[in-house]
């Protein structure tokens, strides 16, 4: 489990095509202090297992369906990349709970600056991920823990601090870009209980039974 409390911003060093998916070797220097080959590590969002771990930089092979679901398939040797290491027991919780199972990719519309070094930025989201955003609710793009400022039909808009833009991949993106996008994992579970069917689900009858 990560938090989207980015720890470092590596470097690609190639994307290599295989038989099937594609191998990463990213260059960097925090995350590996304490990350072993088979630990995971957060890549723009995306939990991947490391391999051939170096002092300066891993590998990870991408499955076809990872290649499918994010952007990582669209990285290039100098590309920038979110990193995270997996939360510790006995660390904070200071984002929200992020699986690195990126649901869908949206399309970044515009990154405009506020004044005093903050940003706004508005993303156009797949329409199958609509149901689970909600105004001032979390979404991890690209990794980072964020806020929804604003939802308007498709597209949503959060608000990035100087800190988030100057340590982490945001300061190299461009309007058309692709945005890894994870929903909160609450939302899912919420619509699964509201499902009814063979468990009954979630309903307001059952909830005025339960007291709430």
């Amino acid at each position: 489990m990560f938090t989207g409390i980015i720890e470092e911003v590596g470097v690609v060093e190639a994307l290599q095509a295989q038989a099937a998916g594609a191998r990463l070797r990213v260059r960097c220097r925090t995350v590996l202090e304490d990350t072993r080959n088979g630990a995971s590590v957060s890549a723009n969002g995306v939990c991947l297992t490391a391999i051939d771990c170096r002092a300066d930089s891993f590998s990870a092979d991408l499955a076809p369906e990872t290649l499918r679901r994010s952007n990582l398939g669209d990285l290039r040797a100098g590309s920038l990349v979110n990193l995270e290491r997996p939360l510790s027991p006995s660390g904070r919780l200071s984002g929200h709970i992020v699986q690195g199972h990126v649901d869908g990719t949206g399309e970044l519309v515009a990154l405009d600056q506020l004044g005093g070094e903050n940003w706004w930025l508005r993303a156009r989201v797949p329409a199958e991920l609509d149901r689970y955003l909600v105004f001032k609710g979390s979404i991890s793009i690209d990794g980072i823990s964020l806020t929804i400022a604003v939802l308007e039909g498709l597209e949503l808009a959060v608000t990035i601090i100087p800190h988030t833009y100057q340590n982490t991949n945001l300061r190299s993106r461009r309007p058309g870009d692709r945005l890894n996008l994870e929903c909160d994992v609450i939302a899912k579970y919420v619509e699964k209980m509201m499902g009814g069917g063979a468990n009954e689900g979630l309903t307001e009858a059952r909830l005025k039974e339960e007291g709430y």
